[in-house]
């Protein structure tokens, strides 16, 4: 026995068995259900059933049918065996086997000749079964492994394209149906031989009656049900998720989605009558992505608005084709601003003709505003003051932050990228775009979308890109409806969801976008052609905003959530009263002060310079400075301090304008050595020699003045010798000061220039 047991540890050893056996792969949705089905690598029909599907019912019929004592045996049944045996002899042919289950899944996985050789090393992988695994997974196996005729293989893809359902649903009748055809798959063919398939399905349910292996009521309702079995097609719902999970998981049997099936049903429905209506516009396409904003996980995915259409090429997946975002990415760019202190809702930006080192881009109507708030500009998608603010923060902190959302087109465009990236000239994919407006509902935090429910949160749960009141903010101006892009005639056909929501129209009218969140879901839409053709009546507005507000209304109608709140630190998200005209801090001439909200200890804090003082004479001719100021007949008048480009706009647009009268020509300062010494323009702001003391924790600005010839067109600022700026005589200029020694020029168009000196210390 000791020789007998060390050759068999021994020969199991060198010669192990394997279970690895290449099954379809099925994505289900995430109340279990099967949304997709593949074949398996050999072309078979062969479904993975777990163990929580072979319900009680189903394990005593099998059992019942070919193994009574498999719970007893070591893996064959030596008694059996002998009976077999003895038959075999007396009748000189094989009349009797002995299979035991654990035997028979030995067959169907190493499939061999019928001899008694072959049935030796069944016996011997028998045991290893037998020694290796349990009872359940063996039966597990078996069940997984059994042929149903063609290429169907196991007991749950019989079930699944038999009968439509998961085997823990089979009734009695259908599990004993599923139970005898292995034994004659031929004969017994479902949805060909259905009559002769009752016939035996009953006989056998007779033998559970005579044994009581089921109550009699249960055995009676089993034999007058009809037999309903035909051949199914394989589910074949959300294509593209399927096949991505699918090549993502190449050997998981089971891959369990994160998809409402629902929600993926109802929306792709509605994907396909939208895609239908908008046809005749030469718009064949959508795509639309689903977030659960509380887990991150991806609840509806369609990638395309009809998979099976290969003409307009249904099989690309705009979930993740790489497409211009349009003006979709300013959201981010002003809750950096918001971040970086530079605007506050109702900071006043110029929306002019500008510009920009070479570039000059227009807005969407051909159409400028003059002065505009940061938050009608962001609500309107207003291009100018876009390109305006990424030039101040800077286009490499704008790509650092998408790349630190995964934005992984613009990680390879980084180097390239320049101003016009706002306007969509960069690469992004409705999945990184949904993602990051998931991290906007989120208070700025961006984590990775989830697309199984089994998937593990990443260790680094958050990227912060923006700070919670800075999204707040943002969702508050995005969740405005006094604005452009609304649908046309969209009161008359819609009613309008609750939800914070930007729109984006690529170059071209290639791309059109709408993505949308609410507190419960994130929404993304991408409408367009995959063959990149552009079509004038395509924009984001009118063509996708309609289906993400459709995809609202219909899957989240009222939703019971609330809406978003500040965020709990009130010290720093608060409201101040600002000038209407500015959105600076009120200054003497602000008469009508209203609020706004700021973030404390970053958003600037500066005076109202709309308006200048101006000592002038009484008739308003000419003005004074305080060196020339006369004793007597001189008034003080208050003149509008406005930008050289929106004075420009004003003059374009025919806009009156009070303008500072020319200064006194008989003024000894500013005229009196221009002849001989060619003194540069007097610095009014700030004074030489002094020391200026700033608060560290608080954003401040400080301002720049000077006072210059009558000549002069325009003046220009150094910082330490570096140029900061180019301005008009009368422009109020600002910086941000740092501690330390300041010196500071100011150089007119004609070359004369003037230094001062001056200290700045923290408080």
């Amino acid at each position: 026995m000791v020789a007998a047991l060390l050759i068999f540890f021994g020969s199991d050893f060198f010669f192990p068995i394997s279970t690895a056996v290449p099954y379809s792969t099925i994505i289900t949705a995430r109340d279990g259900s099967i949304l997709h089905a593949f074949l398996s690598r050999d072309d078979k029909w062969r479904m993975y059933a777990e163990l929580n599907e072979i319900t009680p019912a189903l394990r005593d019929a099998i059992l019942f049918k070919e193994d009574k004592y498999f719970w007893y045996h070591p893996g064959f049944n030596p008694v059996a065996m002998l009976r077999a045996a003895g038959r075999n002899l007396l009748t000189s042919r094989r009349t009797s086997g002995a299979s035991t289950i654990t035997m028979q899944t030995i067959r169907l996985l190493e499939p061999r000749e019928r001899t008694y050789v072959s049935k030796l090393i069944e016996l011997f992988r028998a045991l290893q079964l037998e020694i290796h695994y349990s009872k359940e997974q063996i039966l597990q196996l078996y069940l997984n492994l059994i042929p149903y005729g063609g290429n169907i293989e196991g007991i749950k893809s019989a079930s699944i394209l038999y009968f439509g359902k998961s085997p823990a649903l089979l009734s009695l009748a259908e599990l004993t149906t599923l139970t005898i055809i292995p034994n004659r798959p031929s004969s017994l063919r479902l949805g060909t031989h259905n009559a002769l398939v009752v016939q035996e399905r009953n006989r056998w349910l007779g033998r559970f009656r005579t044994s009581q292996l089921f109550d009699e009521t249960t055995i009676m309702d089993a034999m007058n049900e009809p037999l309903m079995a035909y051949r199914r097609e394989a589910p074949q719902l959300a294509p593209h998720l399927a096949r991505r999970l699918r090549i993502e998981n190449p050997t998981t049997p089971i891959v369990h989605s994160s998809l409402n099936p629902a929600m993926q049903a109802t929306a792709e429905r509605l994907v396909l009558q939208y895609a239908n209506r908008i046809r005749p516009y030469n718009i064949h396409n959508s795509a639309v992505l689903i977030v659960d904003n509380k887990s991150r996980e991806v609840v509806t995915y369609i990638g395309s608005a009809d998979f099976d259409n290969a003409f307009d090429g249904g099989q690309v997946d705009g979930v993740r084709a790489v497409r211009s975002p349009g003006s979709a990415l300013k959201p981010l760019l002003y809750g950096l601003a918001f971040d970086a202190g530079i605007i506050t809702p109702k900071t006043k930006l110029a929306d002019v003709p500008t510009n920009f080192s070479g570039y000059e881009p227009d807005n969407y109507d051909r159409r400028f505003n003059g002065a505009v708030t940061a938050e009608f500009a962001l609500a309107n998608s207003l291009n100018i003051p876009a390109v305006a603010l990424l030039k101040e923060i800077g286009t490499p902190a704008l790509v650092s932050t998408l790349r630190k959302a995964g934005f992984s087109a613009i990680k390879k465009q980084a180097s390239q990228l320049g101003l016009s990236m706002i306007l969509g000239g960069c690469g992004v994919t409705l999945e990184e775009m949904t993602r990051l407006y998931a991290g906007l509902a989120n208070g700025g935090n961006v984590q990775p979308l989830r697309y199984t429910s089994s998937q593990a949160p990443p260790l680094k749960t958050n990227t912060r890109l923006i700070s919670s009141e800075a999204a707040y903010l943002v969702t508050h101006t995005l969740t405005q409806i006094t604005r452009p892009d609304l649908p046309n005639n969209f009161d008359n056909s819609y009613h309008l969801p609750r939800i914070a929501w930007k729109t984006g129209t690529s170059y071209g009218r290639r791309d059109a976008w709408s993505i949308g969140y609410n507190q419960r879901y994130t929404i993304g839409v991408w409408v367009g052609n995959f063959s990149g053709v552009g079509v004038a009546e395509l924009s984001g507005a009118n063509t996708a905003t309609p289906l993400l507000f459709q995809l609202f209304n219909v899957l989240d109608y009222n939703s019971p959530t609330g809406w978003f709140k500040a965020p709990k630190d009130a010290s720093k998200l608060t409201m101040r009263l600002i000038c209407p005209e500015t959105g600076d801090i009120p200054g003497e001439f602000c008469r009508n002060p209203v609020t706004d909200y700021c973030i404390m200890g970053v958003s600037r804090y500066r005076r109202c310079q709309h308006r200048k003082a101006v000592f002038t004479n009484a008739t308003g001719t000419i003005s004074y400075c305080a060196q020339c100021l006369p004793y007597t007949g001189y008034t003080r008048r208050s003149y509008p301090n406005v930008s050289p480009e929106i004075m420009a706009f004003y003059q374009t647009h025919h806009i009156p304008v009070e303008i500072v009268p020319p200064h006194n020509p008989a003024c000894e300062r500013v005229f009196g050595n221009m002849g001989a010494g060619q003194v540069g323009p007097f610095i009014t702001s700030l004074n030489d020699g002094s020391e200026y003391f700033i608060n560290p924790k608080q954003s401040t600005e400080m301002e720049l003045g000077c006072q210059a010839a009558n000549d002069v067109q325009a003046v220009f600022w150094y910082l330490n010798d570096k140029l900061y700026r180019r301005a008009e005589p009368t422009e109020a200029v600002f910086f941000k000061p740092r501690p330390g020694a300041l010196k500071i020029s100011c150089a007119d168009d004609k070359g004369r220039s003037r230094d001062i000196q001056v200290i700045i210390k923290n408080e």
